[in-house]
């Protein structure tokens, strides 16, 4: 009589196409000791690696958390481990998730500050993003140059909104105002000069 053990036997109550299956419940799962878990992280690493970059889209948050992995499995109780395996990969996913969470939560900080930031003294609703700063900066800009001009000379002042602000050439300014080119041309210094003096730059 053949050995019910025996590989060539099919157990009764197993179809012959899940064999295979019906074997694997019939065996005990495989056990992992804590240090043969650092052995098999060890052989498993670039595959980790990989899974964790499909999941993060990122390589370097990938091999940050296949570091991380590595610490928290050096701290792994003492105890078999049913399927080290899977519990690797458990694991990796816990970290993607808790990554998830922690980006959330900063978000969320971010966002409570940028809220709380955006009231100024007077209670008007500002942003304080840099673009909206760079913006803000510009607006004063534009307001101290036109106080510096308005306070030009009035032969300058008119010649500088002529050229500057009209887009005129020194030869049409001269034709319209009567003026030799050479006058346009010092009205022009003493305007730029005087806007140099009141904006502390370059004009």
């Amino acid at each position: 009589m053949a050995d019910p053990q025996s590989p060539g036997v099919i157990r009764a109550g197993c179809p012959l196409a899940a064999v295979a299956a019906c074997r694997g419940r019939m065996e005990p799962a495989a056990s992992t000791s804590p240090s043969g878990l650092v052995l098999l992280f060890a052989e498993l690493r670039a595959e980790l690696v990989r899974f964790l970059a499909a999941r993060t889209g990122s390589p370097a948050d990938a091999e940050d958390l296949a570091q991380e992995l590595w610490l928290r499995i050096q701290g792994v109780q003492p105890g078999p481990i049913g399927n080290g395996r899977a519990y690797l990969y458990r694991a990796a996913q816990n970290l993607v998730l808790d990554q998830v969470r922690e980006r959330r939560r900063r978000e969320a900080r971010e966002a409570h500050w940028h809220a709380a930031a955006a009231a100024s003294a007077d209670g008007e609703v500002i942003d304080s993003g840099p673009d909206a700063l760079d913006a803000m900066i510009e607006r004063e800009r534009d307001v101290a140059l036109a106080r510096a001009i308005e306070g030009l000379p009035e032969g300058a002042g008119r010649v500088f909104r002529l050229h500057k602000l009209e887009g005129l050439s020194h030869s049409d300014i001269a034709a319209r105002l009567g003026i030799s080119r050479s006058g346009v041309e010092k009205h022009v210094a003493v305007a730029m000069a005087h806007l140099r003096r009141a904006m502390g730059t370059e004009v």
